[in-house]
């Protein structure tokens, strides 16, 4: 028997999500607020600009590809670019004639490198027996709003396998040191906040795998089962850190981090 019923989940386009984020608390919010409660709360207020790096736009199409198929992939982006009829090869990027066709797609642009270089994270992935298993069956970014230490949550996981549990797709550079990058970017707290916020709904916490792939040759993919005590951990950091957001909340007021006198020592 499937431990999670995939109609739970809501099918929304990313924008909509993302809209919703002033009313809904996300786990990168969370961790947001982790590190700095004043940008939590300058980026909630809509104070800084958002922008979003070339490296995020090939994170997102990435996910679109792998997760979801070449077809949504196709219609989500427009893939190349036109092709210079004296020599055969595409314009460059900041030419005047790839900015003018770019700017009559209506939709993000991924030039020719771009695209060759998310096609080959897909092989990657794809040659993985762990990942495929993982993929196989599932639902790719269905979203789940519940109440979570009281406060209203939501989460986009990025495929849901009703066999497996939470499966989660990164990028990185170097898989040999992912595992290091995973700890320096805090994933356990986003996937304890998944695991929490979903086990409101089927009454569980289920499991959760993390797929990885590199963004440059080998382009290789390993698969992780995240530890369950490392949850626990992350849990229970993620619940006192949603008390303290109460209390900052309630006071309006939004520490940096650094109001004390700190000790510098470099020996």
């Amino acid at each position: 028997m499937a431990i999670i019923d995939l109609s739970i989940l809501q099918t929304e386009p990313a924008d909509v999500y993302h809209a919703k984020a002033k009313e809904y608390l996300s786990s990168h919010q969370l961790i947001e607020f982790l590190q700095c409660p004043f940008l939590y709360q300058k980026r909630r207020a809509g104070l800084i600009e958002a922008r979003e790096p070339t490296a995020f736009l090939i994170r997102r199409a990435a996910h679109t590809r792998i997760l979801e198929g070449v077809e949504a992939y196709e219609k989500e982006y427009a893939v190349g670019g036109p092709v210079n009829p004296a020599t055969g090869k595409p314009y460059g990027s900041t030419t005047k004639k790839f900015l003018e066709w770019q700017e009559v797609q209506q939709k993000p642009v991924l030039p020719f490198d771009k695209a060759t270089l998310i096609d080959a994270m897909h092989s990657g992935v794809r040659q993985n027996p762990y990942a495929n298993e993982l993929l196989e069956n599932g639902k790719a970014e269905g979203v789940v709003r519940a109440e979570y230490c009281g406060l209203p949550c939501q989460i986009r996981i990025d495929w849901t396998n009703p066999d497996f549990g939470i499966v989660d797709l990164k990028t990185c550079d170097n898989l040999t040191w992912f595992e290091s990058d995973a700890r320096r970017f805090s994933y356990q707290l986003q996937f304890a906040f998944y695991q929490s916020v979903l086990a409101q709904v089927v009454g569980e916490s289920v499991p959760v795998y993390v797929i990885a792939v590199e963004k440059q040759e080998p382009y290789r993919c390993g698969v992780w089962q995240v530890n369950s005590d490392t949850l626990l951990h992350a849990r229970a950091e993620i619940e006192a850190a949603i008390e303290r957001l109460k209390v900052a909340r309630q006071s309006d007021i939004w520490a940096t981090g650094y109001e004390d006198l700190r000790i510098l020592s470099l020996v």
